[in-house]
């Protein structure tokens, strides 16, 4: 999958599907996980098959090594084939070299500056989303890279939505206290008993643009993980028995 203005701006990006693979079981069959329990060989022709999909090679692949938080590594050529470990952003203005992030649910954030030829990802689960990952990326490529904010074009990517993923009210607290000034009815639905239904889609929209994201610049999923789960890995829709999907970018 790929997004319009990522495209009309000739970034070579994808979001997986589950389909297309040569894994097994709870795995099939595009898994992109060497750390789900995947016959590894499986998980190597996956990302082989994928890399000729979207047209990279998978063997350059810089990986990320998410763990919910907010650390952004500036990749270089050195890092091909490597996996940066607790990073939940990855950043380059070298060409050639495809960056992965992973997903079961979590947002993908995808970023590209056309004048600057920066290229970016971030993984924002709702830890991500409250820190403001992506609102971090785009500062990121503003003091490292030389980016203007208005230039910059981003995705939010196929993922949980709102009517799938409920939470507690520890984290619709952390979400008011953040996006306060907002109308909670915006990003967030209570359904009593402390549960809410979260937006994150929603939520990162807003982050984004009060970024500094213009509104045109911005493209916005409207694809499930969870109600697709025939098509996309969902944590929640398989009680955790699942593969991973792949976001992949390259200049």
């Amino acid at each position: 999958m790929t997004f319009p203005k990522l495209e009309e701006a000739g970034v070579i990006h994808g979001f997986s599907t589950r389909m297309g693979g040569v894994s097994k079981g709870i795995y099939s069959s595009m898994n992109l996980s060497y750390h789900r329990g995947d016959d590894e060989k499986a998980v190597d022709e996956n990302f082989r098959r994928i890399g000729e999909a979207i047209g990279f090679d998978s063997k350059k692949l810089v990986f990320s090594n998410q763990i919910h938080e907010t650390k952004i590594h500036k990749v270089t050529r050195e890092d091909c084939g490597k996996v940066m470990t607790h990073m939940d952003g990855l950043v380059t203005n070298e060409k050639g070299i495809p960056m992965y992030t992973g997903y079961a649910d979590c947002v993908p954030l995808f970023f590209y500056d056309p004048k600057e030829e920066v290229a970016a990802m971030a993984h924002s689960g709702w830890r991500g989303t409250v820190k403001r990952i992506g609102a971090k990326m785009v500062g990121v490529m503003e003091k490292e890279y030389g980016c203007q904010r208005e230039n910059i074009i981003a995705a939010i990517g196929p993922s949980i939505c709102r009517d799938c993923y409920e939470v507690s009210q520890n984290v619709a607290d952390a979400f008011r206290k953040e996006l306060k000034g907002h109308e909670e009815t915006e990003y967030m639905d209570a359904k009593g008993n402390g549960k809410f239904q979260l937006d994150l889609w929603k939520a990162n929209e807003i982050i984004l643009l009060e970024a500094g994201i213009r509104k045109e610049h911005l493209d916005v999923t409207d694809l499930c993980t969870c109600c697709n789960s025939d098509l996309l890995f969902s944590h929640r829709a398989s009680k955790g028995k699942r593969g991973n999907l792949g976001a992949f970018i390259m200049l």
